[in-house]
């Protein structure tokens, strides 16, 4: 099973290089072409529908639980997703931000009752951006490729459709919870999405408003929606500080579209 994602995880690699740039990704703009625009406005109108019917009213519901339970399940799932950032941050040889996120990933299982409080923080180990294997890739210098709409998944980029892929593979919980054992027990794979689900839940529920605001005031919602994405991960790719700290620092893979 290991050789056999070992050999995926080299094809996505390989497909990556295709998309390699001669510059640093420092230089990329916030811009990326079409691949299939009438498509994708298409989607996005679908995934629209689909959030007001679906995932918005459960977002309603979530933030209508207590407060200290939605910090606290907030706080676990974010634990857990930290992992997949470890994984990325040493594949970036990015050293400092991996000791920060491992350090980060022990207390707070440990102290914070797995993940559920947040006392790293207080101690030193600061909360720093998300990583997935699509910035991996920037930063190894393949651009973005073209821009397009994936149904439920939402906005993504060539480069980022392969990350979101090089995700599953690299990322602890997913191994752990697809057919592993470890310590003598056994995770179903049905954990891994309700901890998938769970996270973009939270995420929806904390950006009802901004998504709201953004879809009644945008002249034109599908350009907003791209110029939004394009510039968040680029400044998650360059580390950037996020101007709007209002925002919650979730990937767009998120946004409750799923």
């Amino acid at each position: 099973m290991l050789l056999k994602h070992i050999k995926i995880l080299t094809v996505i690699i390989l497909v990556s290089q295709y998309l390699a740039l001669p510059n640093s990704y420092a230089d990329e703009k916030y811009t990326a072409g079409e691949c299939f625009e009438g498509l994708s406005r298409a989607t996005l109108k679908f995934n629209m529908g689909l959030d007001k019917a679906l995932f918005k009213p459960i977002a309603k519901g979530y933030r209508a639980l207590p407060v200290p339970i939605r910090l606290g399940t907030s706080n676990a799932v974010e634990n857990l997703r930290s992992l997949l950032t470890l994984s990325n941050n040493v594949l970036q040889g990015d050293w400092q931000l991996a000791g920060n996120t491992a350090g980060r990933f022990a207390i707070n299982s440990t102290v914070g009752i797995l993940g559920f409080l947040d006392p790293a923080s207080k101690m030193g180990f600061e909360k720093k951006s998300r990583e997935d294997f699509g910035q991996t890739l920037a930063v190894w210098g393949s651009e973005s490729g073209c821009y397009f709409i994936l149904p439920v998944l939402g906005p993504t980029t060539a480069r980022d459709a392969v990350g979101l892929i090089g995700n599953t593979f690299i990322d602890p919980v997913y191994q752990i919870t697809h057919n592993t054992e470890v310590m003598n027990r056994s995770y179903s794979e049905h954990n891994y999405w309700y901890y998938r689900g769970t996270d973009g839940i939270d995420f929806r529920s904390k950006n009802i408003e901004s998504i709201d605001s953004l879809e009644k005031n945008s002249i034109d919602f599908y350009a907003s929606v791209k110029s939004l994405y394009l510039q968040n991960r680029m400044q998650k790719i360059s580390n950037e500080d996020v101007s709007d700290k209002s925002q919650d620092d979730s990937d767009w893979e998120e946004i409750d579209n799923q």
